[in-house]
């Protein structure tokens, strides 16, 4: 995963020296933070804290997690008209059984309305492909871990279904960083970089997010800029002892021309021993290729019964 670099000493400065900011405000570089009065007494390493995010691999590992591990999955895919009206749907309930280094998929119930699928059961919507691909298994897969290491997604030797199944990767598993091969806005998704400093409000409060005590680390988008960026907000709770990421939504969207999107998306963490993996997964989408339909997708994938 591909690390990016941000100074390492840094002083907080007394109050006094900036007279041109409240108490609660700091300086990481370019960017302007507010932090909240809990969090100014808990004397938190903001630099610190925002270069672990940039670093943070536990998101994605929550997901690699996932291979290794059995457990039962609620499916519920809609896809949209454009008032919004059901078109299409699944709804399915499938289980993952992982032995012998291998892990498998069983179907356990499952109900399609309208056109899902294609009369040769291929799935007609191209947002289901993508959700197929992420969360459901053919066959058999084997030789699989959970170890993050330094992998880097890319686009590299991709083409076609393969190349946009990356993409939505990055994404999806790497928001906020600088993603290759992405036409028209690469350099416009590293929301944590000084380059885009100017374009985003900052803000790092406290919560309690299921009982767990929390960072609430939020970046949104200021008035006027929503065109200029991809991420329009972030908003990520993480575990205040070990930073894990706890929970996460992000909205996105973008209009390069020849395509455009709008995005929301939720994700809600759980443990299992000492394991953290999604629980919940929540999609809003709207998007539409030059040379594809548009097409407004929901889906929820609830995850349990872990083993």
């Amino acid at each position: 995963m591909k690390l990016f670099f941000i100074p390492v000493f840094f002083v907080l400065i007394p109050v006094a020296s900036y007279a041109q900011a409240p108490a609660d405000t700091i300086f990481d570089g370019k960017k302007v933070i507010t932090l909240s009065s809990v969090v100014v007494d808990k004397n938190l390493n903001v630099p610190g804290f925002i270069k672990k995010i940039k670093d943070d691999s536990s998101y994605y590992k929550a997901f690699k997690n996932l291979r290794i591990l059995d457990f039962t999955a609620i499916n519920d895919i809609r896809m949209l008209d454009k008032n919004e009206g059901l078109k299409a749907s699944l709804f399915s309930k499938t289980k993952q059984v992982r032995s012998n280094n291998c892990r498998t998929m069983q179907v356990l119930e499952e109900k399609s309305t309208g056109d899902f699928y294609t009369g040769n059961r291929q799935y007609n919507y191209y947002t289901a492909q993508m959700y197929a691909s992420l969360f459901f298994t053919k066959d058999s897969v084997c030789g699989e871990d959970n170890i993050v290491g330094d992998r880097e997604f890319s686009t590299a030797g991709k083409s076609g279904m393969e190349k946009h199944k990356e993409q939505l990767k990055m994404l999806f598993f790497n928001p906020g960083k600088r993603i290759k091969g992405l036409p028209f806005m690469s350099n416009k998704t590293a929301i944590y970089d000084d380059d885009m400093a100017d374009s985003y409000n900052i803000d790092i409060d406290m919560d309690v997010y299921n009982g767990r005590s929390c960072y609430l680390f939020t970046q949104k988008v200021k008035p006027g800029r929503e065109g200029s960026v991809v991420v329009d907000e972030m908003i990520t709770w993480f575990d205040d002892i070990t930073f894990d990421v706890v929970a996460r939504t992000y909205s996105l969207s973008y209009d390069a021309g020849v395509y455009d999107f709008e995005v929301k998306m939720e994700v809600q963490m759980t443990r299992f021993g000492e394991l953290t993996v999604p629980s919940l997964i929540r999609y809003i989408g709207n998007w539409k290729a030059i040379t594809k339909k548009r097409e407004r997708g929901v889906f929820t994938a609830t995850l349990f019964d872990f083993k």
